[in-house]
């Protein structure tokens, strides 16, 4: 197969890198899970948890505690592309990115209130999960793919990357129109208030992980190494993304709960 030849860091010192830089972001998302837990949790009764919220972000960080648990080994024990570690660390990449993704259309079907808007996001997920699925085949130990940027590797790695960013473009956006145009048809300035934060957490969560797969795109299509870096950073920019989310979130309905008793 052919190979291309790859620009940057070196390959040691990128995969070094993206382990002591995804360590740092991983501590950040840890605290931010804390938070989301703390958040659903405080004063709740165990009925009145938000369960399928909590159970995502427990998904979340168990993703990317073992993401990160693989990455410190294989950095330990080399780094040749052909190791079982390094298939792990992109089938959590997978897993993660398809969580996230789903968890995006799901809002948008609550939001929406209609099958129909999530047709195509729906058939786009599928194509991640078919192409993630080839994307990990074609790295396994038993094949010849031992460049990540040789031909038919970067195929399945370049649409992979592709789809999951327009996924998560079109999904974010029909999120936050929906909430857009519901804030403003409803009166009054208290309404007003309390949506636009949510509105834009949910812009700044789109915006911070469609950043980091635009960069892994350029850097894949110019073979640079920085894209090992990126591709490790997105499994905790992807927790950390929604855990504002789901904050922000929970932070609004106990202020509206809080109100909403205070009023009666």
């Amino acid at each position: 197969m052919a190979s291309k030849s790859t620009t940057g860091l070196p390959l040691d010192s990128a995969n070094i890198m993206s382990t002591v830089l995804e360590g740092i972001l991983y501590g950040f998302s840890v605290l931010m899970f804390i938070g989301t837990i703390w958040t659903f949790t405080y004063k709740q009764r165990i009925r009145d948890i938000n369960q399928p919220s909590t159970v995502v972000a427990t998904l979340l960080f168990v993703l990317s505690t073992a993401h990160m648990i693989v990455g410190t080994i294989r950095l330990e024990d080399g780094l040749t592309v052909t190791q079982q570690t390094f298939v792990t660390k992109n089938t959590i990449i997978t897993l993660q990115t398809l969580l996230g993704d789903g968890v995006v259309i799901y809002r948008c079907y609550v939001v929406w209130r209609s099958v129909w808007i999530i047709i195509l996001p729906c058939m786009m997920w599928c194509g991640v999960a078919a192409f993630g699925i080839c994307m990990v085949y074609v790295q396994a130990p038993t094949t010849n793919a031992k460049n990540v940027f040789g031909n038919q590797t970067g195929h399945w790695i370049t649409v992979f990357l592709s789809l999951t960013l327009a996924t998560n473009l079109l999904s974010s956006g029909l999120l936050a129109y929906r909430i857009w145009t519901i804030e403003r048809n409803v009166s009054g300035a208290y309404a007003a208030k309390n949506n636009m934060p949510i509105l834009r957490v949910l812009v700044d969560a789109a915006l911070l992980y469609s950043t980091v797969l635009c960069a892994s795109l350029v850097c894949f299509a110019l073979s640079n190494n920085g894209f090992y870096v990126l591709g490790d950073l997105i499994v905790p920019i992807i927790s950390i993304a929604f855990y504002m989310v789901f904050i922000r979130v929970a932070i609004s309905k106990k202020i509206h709960e809080c109100l909403s008793a205070t009023l009666c």
